[in-house]
């Protein structure tokens, strides 16, 4: 399990329950699914666009925590609890990812806390040596 590294980074919403931000495997990381919560946990408050950057914002960070960043990313879920909030997660979803990775997008019933969005990711690993 040495080549098996977690990631923590202040800089993101920690995480709600036993899991780690992002595992670092081999040449690949593992982002856990990332609320709109800031840096204490809090909620954001605002639209969907606006939480959508939230959750962004977190992988952002989890990402640069493990010498890595967001165009490495090969694969995003992103999960809504209402499908009517795609073209407005959409528009804010293409800011951050403008490279286009592989993604998935589903409907759920319901989401941790409330949320109505929550966005999980694949990326390359960059110089993970720090970790």
């Amino acid at each position: 399990m040495s080549d098996i590294k977690k990631v923590f980074t202040a800089k993101a919403c920690p995480p709600a329950g036993p899991y780690t931000q992002a595992i670092v495997a081999g040449p690949h990381i593992f982002v856990s699914g990332q609320i709109p919560a800031d840096t204490q946990g809090n909620l954001v408050q605002g639209s969907i666009a606006d939480k959508t950057e939230s959750c962004c914002r977190n992988v952002r960070a989890i990402l640069e925590e493990a010498g890595s960043d967001i165009s490495k990313v090969v694969k995003t879920t992103v999960f809504l609890d209402d499908m009517a909030n795609f073209a407005e997660m959409n528009g804010e979803y293409e800011k951050h990812f403008s490279h286009k990775p592989a993604r998935s997008c589903v409907a759920v019933k319901q989401l941790p806390k409330g949320v109505p969005v929550e966005i999980e990711c694949i990326a390359l690993a960059g110089d993970s040596s720090k970790l």
